[in-house]
């Protein structure tokens, strides 16, 4: 029997448009950024209504780095204030958080931050937002191969490769959403996005609405997942 799933158990969102949404309407970039994650803080609210429990948003690319120093610069500081005054509100609404990726690329300030932000919202949560922060896939696969290499694995299962990588224990995304009108996934998730349901939207990030997120939660209840069977 053709399996059927009506509710994801995570889905993956690849934000793309930010810089885009700004400068159709002659805004700074870092207002584009700045309103990116007010979407998110939405998502959260309608996946958390839609009984989700995992939410993976892909939120800065290894790749990311190599933008403007200006550009990166005031990302940087996005990420920091995020981190000092969002903390009591994720506890509040009972959001864990998980940063996936390379984190030696942050100062050792933020490091510890983030740290104590995933430490303090995993007491008690309902909802899971897992970041990927100077996040490759390849990068991902290359770390859990040396990993298990300099662990001294000989022939590695496909469970000891998933232990080894970054984002070890998340699920599996049932769903990936690109919005922005491209259509490609860039390097997120390769190794666990095998048999997730692609869904590609061309409103940029920052207008995604309830609507389409709706939408795509409905077609995706109606889609038989076969897995290869």
């Amino acid at each position: 029997m053709n399996e059927v799933s009506s509710v994801p158990a995570c889905i993956g969102i690849i934000m793309d448009g930010n810089r885009r949404w700004a400068r159709e309407r002659s805004l700074p970039v870092f207002e584009g950024h700045n309103e990116g994650y007010k979407r998110l803080k939405d998502c959260m609210r309608w996946a958390r209504a839609a009984r989700i429990p995992h939410v993976i948003a892909y939120a800065f690319s290894e790749e990311n780095w190599q933008r403007s120093e200006k550009e990166v610069g005031y990302l940087m500081t996005l990420f920091r204030t995020i981190l000092e005054n969002e903390t009591e509100k994720m506890i509040a609404e009972r959001i864990r958080i998980r940063f996936i990726g390379d984190r030696s690329r942050f100062g050792a300030d933020l490091r510890a931050m983030m740290e104590k932000m995933e430490t303090v919202t995993a007491a008690s949560y309902d909802i899971t937002l897992h970041l990927l922060m100077s996040y490759g896939g390849r990068a991902e696969i290359v770390a859990a191969a040396n990993r298990l290499s300099a662990e001294g694995k000989g022939e590695a299962t496909e469970e000891d490769f998933s232990a080894a990588l970054w984002g070890a224990g998340i699920p599996d995304p049932d769903i990936v959403i690109r919005v922005g009108g491209e259509k490609r996934l860039s390097g997120f998730l390769p190794w666990q996005t095998v048999y997730s349901e692609l869904f590609f939207v061309d409103t940029f990030w920052p207008a995604f609405t309830k609507e389409e997120f709706d939408a795509i939660l409905t077609e995706f209840a109606g889609r038989e997942r076969r897995r290869g069977k």
